[in-house]
């Protein structure tokens, strides 16, 4: 258990790491930078899938969504912007 935790937390990062470059690239789409707010305001907000008064699904939802949607955006990249973010996260 604690293994695959330590793997998706790994990935998280890395996906972390790559929307961040990804957005401070000059030629980042405004899609990009519309995508990343709407993650940021969906951990801020209240209003969830599930609601975070169930106890564990609540939560469960929110560290489901976020990494997905991250991964989306990001294999959404024009390809020279993903080549650059590739070769500056490594």
């Amino acid at each position: 258990m604690f293994k695959r935790l330590a793997v998706l937390w790994t990935m998280v990062r890395g996906d972390a790491r790559r929307l961040w470059f990804a957005l401070r690239h000059p030629a980042a789409p405004k899609w990009l930078k519309l995508g990343t707010a709407l993650i940021a305001l969906y951990l801020l907000s209240p209003i969830d899938l599930i609601p975070d008064a169930i106890p564990v699904l609540g939560v469960v939802d929110d560290l489901v969504i976020v990494p997905l949607a991250i991964r989306w955006l990001l294999s959404r990249l024009p390809f020279d912007v993903r080549g650059d973010v590739e070769r500056r996260v490594y």
